[in-house]
């Protein structure tokens, strides 16, 4: 029967159980194990790295021809695992007619990469150009006040580039604000861009570009009557082929007004009213900015507002817009003159809110009341109305109802009242 240890196995002892009975001879002898001894438990073993020789190589994968023809495809799209790549490349050295299949399925795979969209910063695009403007000056540069017109066409344009035949035909509700109420259009996202053709058609018309009614006559100059024409003069409702015009007419535009080296000071013709040319290209640049969300939306797709520079050029076009709004909405009955009305001649101060746009785009405008031809001042002023820049914007677009517009009002309320349904009357069709 084996005898067992019971202390920490270095002490010897003269008793029963102990290592030195039997003679005195120990049982565990020096040299080897006797005969029904236990296992010896082997040290641990060094490692590689502790004892100074070098790790061994994994041996290269070999393959045959046919598979690794078959691997090519999966090489191509960088599907491989590292020893199958090696393999492949060593493999293309060595046969041609694999080299030449292996570059054909790469030049493939850079086709199924669609283009990115320009679905960024919105300022990304003006910063990348100033960068590019300030180390090389164009001979003939765009004017300032053609810069948002021409960064929002080539957004909207940027927007609808990945668009199928599905998107083009999607639903679009176009929303606008008619004397005290709203009012809304169904068309689809070509039908919108046919109504962007044929209102930039107006400046485009006024530079002596082509009309894009071309032999179709509307009754009258308005945004409103040239739209409903193009429609109705469709065979079939617009499609996609509608882009290529939109996109050539806007192009043309840009590269006209910096040709023309006017001020903008040139009329552009509305049918019931005017802008000079370098607000005609703001209001231009405005509507196409609020279509495109209408798009955006349809189709369920992220859409930013423009950049804060350009935001604030098109808030500022519509609050010196307002005091003629102010005006035609009391002729037609819509405004009241207000308790105490403070006619002034005009260029003199006269009573006034002060319209405070936070957020992207904003600041601080004195709108005059009383006359169009006042100006504003705050010595005069009687409210005081405090809003976002984006919201403003789709206030002035006849998407957000003026009762729920106002983040924060102060003052006269029938001043504020009116102020926010002649924004929201800026809107059109």
């Amino acid at each position: 029967m084996k005898e067992y240890d019971e202390d920490d196995g270095h002490g010897t002892h003269d008793g029963h159980g102990g290592r030195g009975g039997h003679g005195g001879h120990d049982r565990y002898g020096d040299d080897a194990a006797g005969p029904g001894t236990g296992a010896r438990i082997p040290p641990p073993r060094a490692s590689v790295e502790d004892g100074g020789r070098a790790l061994p190589e994994a041996a290269p994968v070999v393959l045959e021809h046919q598979v690794l023809t078959s691997l090519l495809g999966a090489w191509a799209l960088a599907a491989c695992s590292a020893q199958e790549a090696a393999a492949v490349e060593d493999h293309l050295g060595q046969c041609e007619a694999c080299a030449e299949e292996a570059l054909r399925l790469r030049e493939a795979v850079t086709l199924l990469q669609r283009p990115e969209s320009l679905d960024l910063d919105p300022a990304l695009r003006t910063r990348v150009l100033e960068g590019c403007l300030e180390r090389r000056p164009p001979r003939i540069p765009v004017p300032e006040w053609a810069a948002p017109y021409d960064a929002e066409t080539a957004r909207l344009d940027a927007l609808l580039q990945d668009f199928g035949d599905a998107e083009w035909h999607a639903p679009v509700r176009l929303r606008w604000f008619d004397g005290d109420d709203t009012a809304s259009r169904r068309t689809t996202v070509a039908g919108v861009i046919a109504h962007l053709l044929t209102v930039d058609g107006t400046v485009a018309v006024t530079l002596g570009l082509d009309d894009p009614l071309g032999d179709i006559t509307a009754p009258t100059r308005t945004p409103a009557a040239r739209t409903e024409a193009y429609w109705r003069a469709s065979h079939y409702p617009p499609t996609r082929a509608v882009r290529a015009p939109w996109r050539a007419q806007s192009h043309s535009i840009v590269r006209t007004v910096a040709f023309t080296g006017d001020a903008g000071g040139m009329p552009v013709s509305y049918g019931d009213f005017e802008l000079p040319l370098r607000d005609a290209m703001l209001d231009r640049a405005f509507e196409c900015w609020v279509h495109a969300e209408d798009i955006a939306e349809a189709v369920d797709y992220p859409y930013e507002p423009p950049s804060a520079r350009h935001l604030n050029g098109m808030i500022d076009l519509a609050a010196r817009m307002l005091p003629g709004v102010l005006a035609a909405r009391r002729r037609a009955g819509l405004a009241a003159p207000g308790d105490r009305p403070h006619l002034v001649a005009a260029g003199e101060p006269g009573r006034s809110l002060r319209l405070e746009i936070e957020g992207s785009g904003g600041g601080e405008w004195l709108i005059p009341l009383d006359s169009p031809g006042a100006v504003g001042s705050a010595d005069h002023e009687v409210a005081h109305v405090a809003l976002d820049g984006v919201e403003f914007c789709r206030l002035a677009a006849g998407h957000v109802p003026p009762a729920e517009a106002a983040a924060g009002q102060v003052g006269d309320r029938e001043a504020i009242r009116d102020v926010l349904f002649a924004a929201a009357s800026l809107s059109r069709l």
